[in-house]
């Protein structure tokens, strides 16, 4: 059964670093939550290590330059895992081949075809029509207000050549202020679900916790699983994701699931109680809003 708290601080003394989630809990895809940005500063202040650990397909300087412009100071972490660096590291290995199709906003996400100096020889990718294609690279929908569906007939046909999907944000939707909007989850939970293959990087799949400790590791910090708490919004990526790593979890409760949870201030715990079950989730804890 999750605990309700009150606060981080409840918490957090237990902890040497944490996972933190960024959409729904550091910010709403327009601004930082000031409470949220506080309780990093107040944690890492005590000693603590804040590594950011998100699903945007965007590269770690990518995400970086865009928390500043929504409100998040360099002091309210320590460095960031994405799942963009991981999928563009496997892109670059030539997990999907070289001539791919690339699905997303080339304004927002051109980042994630940045030339990766970290590998050694890495392929030479170009972006070519689906029927050229060898494999297809998703960092989002063309219109994230579009239903997945409307893919239906472009992944049919990638199914019957056999081409590979990778799926750099594994999130299924995003509330960005008020509004949903689909991620590249939803695509590649669609082409799957056609018999299709879809590769995942970000949470709730192994890569990204990888990741994430060796930018611990890059910092100089050898902190076992025990002493990192995840939080985030997300029950099926987030909260699953630290389950599956064995990692303790904070849930928060008034991101994605605030209807189903009640939740205003702090959630209905008979409401939490359901969903959870629902779910089949058990994170360690649970709060309405990171603070």
């Amino acid at each position: 059964m999750t605990q309700i708290i009150q606060s981080l601080s409840e918490a957090s003394h237990n902890y040497d670093a944490l996972f933190v989630d960024l959409w729904g809990c550091m910010h709403n895809g327009i601004n930082a939550f000031p409470d949220a940005v506080s309780a990093m500063q107040k944690y890492r202040a005590q000693g603590g290590i804040v590594v950011l650990v998100t699903n945007s397909p965007k590269p770690r300087a990518g995400v970086a330059a865009q928390l500043g412009q929504f409100g998040v100071p360099n002091d309210a972490y320590d460095t960031i895992a994405t799942s963009g660096d991981s999928a563009r590291s496997a892109m670059f290995r030539g997990t999907v081949g070289q001539k791919v199709f690339f699905m997303g906003e080339w304004q927002r996400d051109a980042g994630f075809f940045e030339p990766l100096s970290l590998l050694e020889d890495p392929v030479n990718i170009s972006r070519v029509p689906l029927d050229e294609a060898e494999g297809i690279v998703c960092c989002g929908p063309f219109d994230t207000m579009a239903d997945p569906d409307v893919n239906r007939a472009d992944f049919l046909y990638a199914k019957q050549k056999g081409l590979k999907l990778l799926c750099a944000n594994p999130d299924l939707v995003v509330d960005r202020g008020e509004v949903r909007e689909w991620c590249a989850g939803a695509l590649a939970r669609l082409y799957t679900e056609m018999g299709g293959e879809s590769l995942y990087f970000g949470k709730p799949y192994p890569p990204i916790y990888d990741l994430a400790r060796r930018r611990l590791a890059a910092l100089g910090k050898d902190i076992p699983d025990s002493r990192i708490l995840a939080i985030g919004d997300g029950i099926l990526t987030d909260i699953a994701g630290a389950t599956g790593e064995d990692i303790d979890s904070l849930f928060i409760t008034g991101g994605l699931a605030a209807s189903e949870t009640k939740t205003s201030d702090q959630p209905d715990a008979v409401a939490l109680s359901d969903y959870l079950e629902k779910e089949k989730s058990s994170p360690t804890f649970s709060i309405g809003h990171l603070r």
